[in-house]
């Protein structure tokens, strides 16, 4: 009875229409930041910042921007780690060929140029639909490889081919320890959520919504398919490309082309299926999955007493990994934030019967 809504009137439409109309939602969400802000960087240890917290929130980043564009507008993407690479290596190169250039300036100008690279490869989803564009997407990544592997210039002549950030700095203050990188990203995250949240609830997002359940009628209608699907690879590529950014400035530090391969890609694919299609919440839900499930499925053995191989681990890691996903998707297709809602649905009503 906790999550009740009697007595909870609203006078205008823009309390009706707030991001949190319910206000169990407003203070669990006050309260889960208050938490990520104020409680977690003091009872956390480094191993859990740079092992499990720092990736999940930089992937759910990199599964937000997928989302605007799979979700939401329903053009599917399997080059999804070259936006990831275009924003890494775009902020790496304005870092170091700019003498003092802002390490945030660097973020989002990454960020831009994923955009850019996003709406270039966005072109043929005006022609285009489903296995196929699917396919020209996939050819951003091969491409992106290519272009990351062969041109000396884009690793600043490294002879490894790997490239390297440090000194990370904002207006003077450093981030050097793991909790100091923890808050920059859940700033970043915590910002960005929002403001995506904020753009699928306007009217952007509803040409998008409009364009995914059939851009047919969305045309006759007077939506411009040009205009809601390229916006839809724009927002998705720039969102994509801070995360790639992110990735290699904050949790790698060090970095090849091959940290943003194809399996990157089908990464958050697999995080955005899983999470639910066209939920923000469904992007955090999805990561989760990804990033826990393997670390839970390496510590079962040891909790059970079982003495196992490394090898035989790691095999029996991915075969229960992707048998999961398959119950998941066959159990609740429409992801965990379906699942989400329906608890709240029923908490709404509990413990009456329904």
């Amino acid at each position: 009875m906790f999550y009740r809504e009697n007595g909870q009137f609203k006078s205008s439409y823009s309390a009706d229409l707030a991001l949190f109309p319910v206000a169990q939602d407003r203070w669990a969400m006050w309260g889960l930041l208050a938490v990520c802000f104020v409680v977690v960087p003091f009872v956390a240890s480094d191993y859990v910042f740079r092992a499990v917290i720092t990736p999940f929130l930089i992937l759910s980043l990199a599964a937000i921007g997928l989302n605007i564009l799979v979700g939401y507008c329903g053009q599917i993407s399997l080059g999804t780690g070259a936006f990831m690479a275009v924003g890494a290596y775009a902020a790496y190169n304005l870092q170091v060929r700019i003498e003092g250039m802002p390490l945030l300036l660097s973020l989002l100008g990454g960020g831009l140029c994923a955009t850019a690279a996003g709406v270039l490869f966005g072109i043929p989803s005006l022609r285009i639909r489903g296995l196929y564009l699917a396919v020209a997407t996939l050819a951003a990544q091969f491409f992106v490889d290519w272009f990351t592997n062969r041109m000396k210039w884009v690793t600043n002549d490294s002879s490894s081919g790997s490239v390297s950030v440090a000194n990370l700095q904002i207006g003077g203050y450093a981030f050097e320890t793991p909790v100091q990188k923890y808050l920059l990203c859940l700033s970043i995250v915590a910002l960005f959520a929002l403001l995506a949240k904020n753009l699928v609830r306007g009217a952007i997002g509803r040409e998008w919504m409009a364009m995914r359940d059939m851009d047919v009628a969305a045309a006759v209608i007077g939506i411009r398919p040009v205009y809601a699907k390229l916006t839809a690879f724009a927002v998705s590529s720039f969102i994509v490309g801070l995360a790639g950014a992110l990735w290699g400035f904050v949790h790698l530090g060090a970095w090849e082309p091959a940290a943003f391969g194809i399996d990157k890609s089908f990464q958050l694919l697999f995080m955005v299926i899983i999470g639910g299609l066209g939920s923000i919440a469904g992007s955090f839900f999805g990561a989760a999955f990804i990033v826990l499930l393997p670390l839970f499925l390496n510590y079962v053995p040891h909790w059970l007493g079982l003495s196992i191989s490394t090898a035989t681990a790691s095999h029996l890691e991915h075969m229960i990994f992707g048998a999961l996903i398959v119950f998941f998707l066959i159990v609740e297709p429409h992801g965990l934030a379906r699942l989400w809602s329906t608890a709240r649905q029923k908490l709404r009503l509990w413990p009456f019967p329904h």
